[in-house]
C-alpha cells in the first residue's frame, strides 16, 4: 500500500518550494524576489518555508542543487565511465553538454549568478565549490587524459578549461543583451571545440 497523501504531501513541499523559488528568482531576481512571494507560489505559509529553508540564501542554493549541480554531475559521471578517446569524449559527450546550457533552466541560474554576484559573496563561493570548480575540474581531467594517451600536447588549455565554457556564457551574456538578435549558439560552441582541438592535437 502506498503512503498516505498527507505523508507524501510533506515530503514534496520542499521540491515544490525550490521549484516555486526558481520561478520567482527568474522572473525578479534574487534580491527583488521576497520570501512571502515564494510561499505563495508554493502554497504554503511563510512560517512552514522557513522549517524547510531557514533563509532565501538557502532557497537559492536549494535552486542550484536542483536545477544546476545533476548537470555537473552527469558529466562527471558519463566522463568517468567513458571508454571514448578523449577528442571523441569532446566531440561527442562535452560539445551535445555545453549546447543543451543555452537556453536551459541552468542558464537562467548562470544569469542570476551574473546579475546578484557583487551584492553576495557567499552564494559565489557555494557556486564555485558545487558547480563552477566540478565542472572545471572535469574538464581538466579530460584535458590530461588527451595528453596522457597522446591525443593532446600539453598547452595553456590545460591550465585554462574555461576556453570550452567561453561560448556558452557568451551565448547566455548575448541573450540577455540581444535578446531579439538571433545567435546560433549551438554553431558558436561547436566552433570554439574545433578552434581548441586544432590547437592542442598532438
Amino acid at each position: 500500500m502506498g503512503q498516505p497523501r498527507y505523508q507524501r504531501r510533506k515530503e514534496d513541499r520542499p521540491q515544490e518550494i525550490t521549484e516555486a523559488a526558481f520561478a520567482a528568482f527568474a522572473e525578479k531576481g534574487f534580491t527583488a524576489t521576497k520570501v512571502e512571494e515564494v510561499a505563495r507560489r508554493a502554497g504554503v505559509s511563510k512560517g512552514l518555508l522557513y522549517l524547510y529553508f531557514k533563509t532565501k540564501e538557502e532557497l537559492f542554493k536549494a535552486v542550484i542543487r536542483s536545477v544546476v549541480t545533476p548537470r555537473v554531475d552527469e558529466l562527471t559521471r558519463t566522463l568517468e565511465r567513458s571508454e571514448l578517446g578523449a577528442e571523441a569524449f569532446i566531440r561527442g559527450p562535452l560539445l551535445a553538454f555545453m549546447q543543451r546550457l543555452p537556453g536551459s533552466p541552468a542558464s537562467v541560474v548562470v544569469r542570476l549568478m551574473i546579475s546578484e554576484a557583487p551584492k553576495h559573496p557567499d552564494l559565489v563561493e557555494y557556486y564555485w565549490q558545487n558547480v563552477a570548480s566540478r565542472g572545471l575540474g572535469a574538464l581538466r581531467q579530460l584535458l590530461d587524459r588527451g595528453v596522457a594517451n597522446g591525443e593532446f600536447r600539453r598547452s595553456a588549455v590545460n591550465d585554462l578549461p574555461q576556453l570550452f565554457l567561453a561560448p556558452v556564457m557568451m551565448s547566455i551574456v548575448w541573450g540577455i543583451v540581444f535578446a531579439d538578435r538571433s545567435l546560433d549558439t549551438d554553431k558558436l560552441i561547436e566552433t570554439q571545440a574545433d578552434m581548441i582541438l586544432a590547437y592542442i592535437k598532438a
